[in-house]
């Protein structure tokens, strides 16, 4: 898919209460970063923005999320926050950048001090603390305006311990739970991961209104699709979906989320990603020489 290393495919409103919404697509993660907006006030938000990294030379980059940004003032839009739906493994999140490019503030969800536990012990770093590094923790329930559009957040947990989801209107940010209908479910089997919780929290989103757009965070491609894809229904979802249509049960989505999650390798980017997303987007602390340097755990996976 590289001829879509930016694929933007725009979502118009579809009514009072509702936000436009654009998904930008990040082809070396297979990542959907999004903007949402307020249609009336032009309040518009960011969530999941990616900061590109090469595992390889171990460099970071702002590509990704520079094209998030040029797409906003393309649009005319007025950024006001900067959002993230949890502390992800395969990529790194470009949260402290785009704070220092436009001084607003950041947020994820508040269980992610519960991950950071995790990571503190897997990285023997005892001081690795995300509270410096975000203004806001959103709790379950907790709600907040975009504009016009008011956002409510569900914890949705499986995929990590502390994953949320934002639903504004008619439109569900619903992160790595659901994939596109034919590629199913994303993975459970990361520190704190849940094959079960991960399907009780994709049965409370599916019982939202049928019409209610759900938008992703990854696709990785079919054979027989030409564009990366992103956006269904709850209806299309309850049709479609080959690993919660309806007529599955819940032992039958467990069983076939652990089988497959059985048989993936770690995401490359994985060990370096977690210490930078447990600090907003930060990379460690620079050392005497001025550089930044990962702490990499051996032979613990």
């Amino acid at each position: 898919m590289s001829d879509y290393q930016h694929f933007t495919r725009y979502s118009p409103s579809t009514g009072a209460g509702s936000p436009d919404v654009w998904g930008v697509y990040e082809a070396d993660t297979g990542s959907i970063q999004y903007v949402m907006a307020c249609p009336e006030t032009k309040k518009a938000a960011v969530i999941d923005v990616v900061l590109n990294f090469d595992p390889r030379s171990a460099r970071s980059s702002t590509e990704s999320a520079q094209k998030v940004l040029d797409l906003v003032r393309e649009q005319g839009l007025d950024l006001v926050q900067i959002l993230d739906t949890h502390p992800h493994a395969d990529h790194m999140i470009a949260a402290a950048w785009l704070k220092e490019q436009t001084g607003l503030p950041n947020a994820i969800g508040a269980r992610t001090m519960q991950i950071a536990e995790l990571w503190r012990e897997i990285y023997n770093l005892p001081d690795l603390d995300p509270k410096p590094f975000y203004d806001r923790f959103f709790e379950d329930g907790d709600s907040f305006n975009i504009g016009n559009v008011q956002v409510s957040v569900e914890l949705s947990t499986g995929h990590t311990l502390g994953s949320i989801s934002y639903f504004a209107g008619d439109a569900g940010f619903v992160h790595d739970t659901l994939m596109y209908p034919d590629s199913g479910s994303s993975r459970a089997d990361f520190p704190g991961g849940s094959a079960e919780e991960l399907w009780d929290s994709i049965q409370s989103i599916l019982l939202r209104a049928d019409d209610t757009r759900l938008f992703v965070g990854h696709d990785y491609g079919k054979g027989d699709r030409e564009e990366p894809a992103w956006e269904a229904t709850v209806a299309e979802h309850k049709r479609d979906n080959i690993h919660v249509k309806s007529g599955t049960d819940k032992a039958d989505f467990i069983k076939t989320r652990e089988e497959r999650d059985a048989t993936l390798a770690l995401p490359d980017r994985m060990l370096h990603a977690l210490q930078v997303n447990l600090r907003g987007g930060n990379l460690p602390e620079p050392e005497d020489d001025g550089r930044s340097y990962f702490k990499i755990p051996a032979n613990r996976f």
